[in-house]
């Protein structure tokens, strides 16, 4: 019965639309969105990056839900763009949320699929009795280099989950991954942006990865997709999962509510797991959800995801913490110039 316990999601209220950046690098804004699925993307504000997302994500999953800090045996947070190369984030959500320190913790690293590495490790620990709860999280603040084609998508937010046996709000039935050596993006150390492989990113990269874990999935199930409620696979624009999932046999219907990417871009680790929370926001009791995440390198975590009775009880309130849906809604706007003040890409000289 080990699953999700509780969730919780943060996303920055500023944005940037797809048509500003264009218009600074001389782009067509028409063929960018057209071409992308994407109009606008989360941009941090001054005072945030992963380790803050991480905190405000866990805080909403134990304002849900009742949490014991004592009973927090592990957390692990998968992000491309911790704050620091040695120094764990994971330790700071710890200490902000009141966790025991007789825990184990750790940073991931597996570029977008890094916090849904995090879910399968929690699983383990809590399958096996060695901690009661872990907390996985996938936060980001995206790396995009000016001009590069990463920068129109690489956005800002997070999601962490809560993951235990006792009495879950969605039980996780099962769980597998496909993983090969396929360097289609990186970004050495000391590097402030990652390059990629361009169309080799779409294939062999996420297509190959996404399919070959989600049909590992569902032959090991033995379920079809018409078996599923719902359908969440990893998000880097809005043309991929949809490709992918027509590609498997998903409908339209079945990923809509998980498919956030238009308005908020692709927050890498976050991606796939945004897009979980997301479809729990409006999941019922009995739902059947899939998902696949994807990280460049490269592979895939695919889940066979199962929503209780819990979810609709007095112990769980989804009212306590924002939706998806809340966090993206009043957004504020900047420009290309205040877009990169935040982000840092340019500084003032003292």
């Amino acid at each position: 019965m080990v699953g999700i316990y509780s969730y919780g999601v943060y996303i920055p209220r500023f944005r940037i639309k797809i048509p500003e950046i264009a218009r600074v690098w001389g782009a067509n804004a028409d063929d960018l969105t057209k071409g992308l699925g994407v109009f606008e993307k989360s941009v941090p504000d001054l005072d945030e990056d992963t380790a803050t997302i991480a905190v405000e994500a866990a805080r909403s999953a134990m304002r849900r839900r009742s949490v014991d800090p004592e009973k927090i045996g592990a957390i692990y947070v998968g992000s491309e763009s911790h704050p620091y190369a040695v120094k764990p984030t994971a330790c700071t959500v710890g200490e902000a949320i009141g966790a025991t320190p007789h825990m184990t913790a750790a940073d991931y690293e597996f570029a977008c699929k890094a916090g849904t590495a995090g879910i399968q490790t929690c699983m383990g620990l809590a399958k096996s009795g060695m901690v009661p709860y872990g907390i996985a999280v996938g936060a980001d603040v995206a790396q995009g280099a000016p001009g590069d084609a990463l920068e129109y998508t690489a956005a800002a937010g997070g999601a962490a989950f809560v993951i235990g046996n006792d009495d879950p709000i969605a039980v996780i039935n099962h769980t597998c991954s496909f993983t090969t050596d396929t360097p289609d993006f990186w970004r050495r150390e000391g590097q402030n942006f990652p390059r990629h492989g361009g169309r080799f990113t779409g294939d062999p990269g996420y297509f190959k990865h996404v399919q070959g874990a989600a049909r590992m999935m569902l032959e090991q199930m033995g379920k079809t997709p018409s078996d599923y409620d719902y359908a969440v696979f990893h998000q880097p624009n809005a043309k991929f999962p949809q490709r992918v999932a027509k590609m498997l046999g998903f409908s339209a219907d079945q990923i809509r509510p998980g498919l956030v990417v238009p308005r908020l871009g692709n927050t890498y680790s976050g991606s796939s797991m945004v897009g979980l929370a997301a479809t729990l926001d409006v999941a019922e009791p009995g739902s059947r959800i899939f998902v696949t995440s994807f990280g460049s390198g490269a592979g895939s975590d695919a889940f066979d995801i199962e929503v209780t009775d819990a979810i609709a009880s007095g112990a769980f309130d989804r009212s306590a913490a924002p939706t998806v849906e809340q966090l993206l809604a009043n957004p504020i706007y900047v420009d290309y110039a205040l877009y990169a003040k935040h982000k840092g890409k340019i500084v003032m000289q003292r």
